[in-house]
C-alpha cells in the first residue's frame, strides 16, 4: 500500500475510533445537516449498527465510551485534526495519555489520535509507537483494533522492517481469521520482499485470481514468477495486463521484459516496435532495450542500426561509448565496413582502455587500409591493452607508417 493510501486508511480508522468513543456513529458525521436538524438519512445512519469487518475474530468484542474527564480533550483533538492542525491535536491526545485517571479506553483512543497526527506530520516512528500502544491497551472495538494492527503492519513494511511487519500481519491474520484477497496480497508482498518467492506465489496466486483488475497484485505475482525462473507464467500475466491497458507504456514494457525473460525475442521486439511506431519512445532505455533485442537476434542488425540512428537523431540516445560500439558492431555484422569504421572511430576515444582502438585497427587492416590501421594500433597501445602484442603485430605490417 502506498503512503497516500495509508493516509486515507489512517484518517478513516482513527477518526472512526474517536467518534465511536465519543458516542457518535462514524457514518453520521459524514452526512450533511439541514437547517433545523438532521436529515432522514442522517438519522437512519445513526441508528444503523456499524459493519462488522472481522466476524470470525478470536478476540471478544469491546464496548466502551470515553470518560467525561477525557471527552473534551479528545473532541478538541479530533476537531484540530479536521482543521489539519496535527501538532496541536497530538498535544491534546498526549495530554490524555498523561492523565493519571484516564481509562484504558481513553488512552487507546488518545493513542489512535496521536498516531494519526504523527503520521500526517510524517513522523512515522511515533505513529508506529502510538499504534502499538493502542493495541497493547486492548480496549478498542474489533473493527478499530484490527484496522490499527493492519495499519501498523503496513507502516512497518513502508519502513522496510519486513520481518517485523510480517510478524504483525501474521498476528492480524491469525486473530481475524480473514481470507480477504487484499490481506493475502499484502502478505505475499512481504514474502516477496523477504525473498521467500515460493511462499509468496502461493498467496499471490489466490489474491490475483480474486483481484484480476488489481495490476499491482498481478505484477507482484509476475515478479515472483521471474524470480523462480518461470517466465512462461510471468508472460501470461503480462499479456493480460497489457491487453487491458493497451495505451499504458509501462504495461507494454513489462510485457516486453516478460518475453525477453522467456527468450521470446521476436515477441519482445514486436511489442517494442509498436511503442516506437506510436511515438512512445521518450527515454534512452526504450531505444536501448529495442536495439539490444535486435542485436541478440539472428540477421536483425539492420533493424538495430535503424533504431540506434533514430535515437541519436532525436537526441534521446546519448552519444556515448556503448551506443557507438553497438552501432559499430551492427554495421560490421551486416557487412557494412565503411559505416562500421566510422562508428568505431566515435566509440574508441570514449572507451576506458585501448580495446576499441584495437578492434578498429583490425577492421582497417581487413580493409587493407594499413596506414590507418597502424595509427589505430598506436592509439590502442597508448591507451592500454591486455594483450599489446596484437597491436604490435599490426604495427609490424609492411606498408605505411
Amino acid at each position: 500500500m502506498s503512503l497516500p493510501a495509508l493516509r486515507r486508511l489512517a484518517a478513516s480508522v482513527l477518526a472512526a475510533a474517536v467518534l465511536a468513543g465519543l458516542g457518535v456513529h462514524s457514518a453520521q458525521a459524514q452526512i450533511p445537516r439541514e437547517p433545523g436538524g438532521k436529515t432522514r438519512a442522517a438519522r437512519q445512519a445513526a441508528q444503523k449498527p456499524a459493519e462488522i469487518k472481522y466476524p470470525d475474530a478470536t478476540r471478544s468484542e469491546r464496548s466502551a465510551k470515553v470518560s467525561r474527564k477525557a471527552a473534551s480533550k479528545l473532541q478538541k483533538a479530533l476537531d484540530l485534526q479536521r482543521d489539519d492542525k496535527f501538532a496541536e491535536a497530538r498535544a491534546e491526545a498526549e495530554a490524555v495519555l498523561a492523565m493519571a485517571d484516564a481509562t484504558p479506553y481513553d488512552r487507546a483512543v488518545a493513542a489512535q489520535l496521536a498516531a494519526h497526527s504523527a503520521y500526517q506530520s510524517d513522523d512515522y516512528a511515533s505513529a508506529k509507537r502510538f499504534l502499538q500502544q493502542a493495541l497493547e491497551l486492548d480496549a478498542l472495538d474489533n473493527n478499530t483494533h484490527y484496522d490499527s494492527m493492519l495499519m501498523l503492519a503496513q507502516l512497518q513494511m513502508e519502513d522496510d522492517a519486513y520481518a517485523e511487519s510480517l510478524a504483525t500481519l501474521d498476528r492480524f491474520l491469525s486473530e481475524t481469521r480473514t481470507q480477504k484477497p487484499e490481506h493475502l496480497a499484502l502478505k505475499g508482498n512481504l514474502l516477496y520482499r523477504l525473498e521467500r518467492y515460493q511462499d509468496a506465489v502461493k498467496l499471490l496466486e489466490q489474491a490475483a485470481a480474486a483481484l484480476p483488475e488489481r495490476n499491482d497484485v498481478q505484477q507482484l505475482l509476475m515478479a515472483s514468477y521471474f524470480e523462480l525462473e518461470r517466465p512462461a507464467e510471468a508472460a501470461q500475466i503480462a499479456e493480460r495486463i497489457a491487453a487491458r491497458n493497451p495505451d499504458d507504456k509501462r504495461a507494454q514494457l513489462n510485457l516486453a521484459a516478460a518475453y525477453l525473460q522467456g527468450d521470446m525475442l521476436d515477441k519482445a521486439a514486436a511489442v517494442l516496435e509498436r511503442l516506437r511506431a506510436a511515438g512512445k519512445f521518450s527515454e534512452h532505455r526504450d531505444y536501448e532495450q529495442l536495439y539490444a533485442t535486435y542485436l541478440n537476434m539472428d540477421g536483425k542488425e539492420r533493424e538495430a542500426i535503424a533504431v540506434i540512428n533514430e535515437g541519436l537523431d532525436k537526441g534521446i540516445l546519448k552519444p556515448e561509448f556503448k551506443v557507438y560500439l553497438a552501432l559499430a558492431q551492427a554495421y560490421y555484422f551486416s557487412d557494412q565496413p565503411g559505416p562500421a569504421i566510422e562508428a568505431y572511430r566515435k566509440a574508441a576515444p570514449l572507451d576506458d582502455d585501448g580495446e576499441t582502438w584495437l578492434n578498429l585497427a583490425r577492421l582497417l587492416w581487413q580493409e587493407d587500409r594499413i596506414p590507418e590501421a597502424k595509427q589505430a594500433a598506436q592509439q590502442a597501445l597508448a591507451k592500454g591493452l591486455k594483450k599489446p602484442e596484437d597491436a604490435r603485430k599490426i604495427l609490424a605490417l609492411p606498408g605505411g607508417k
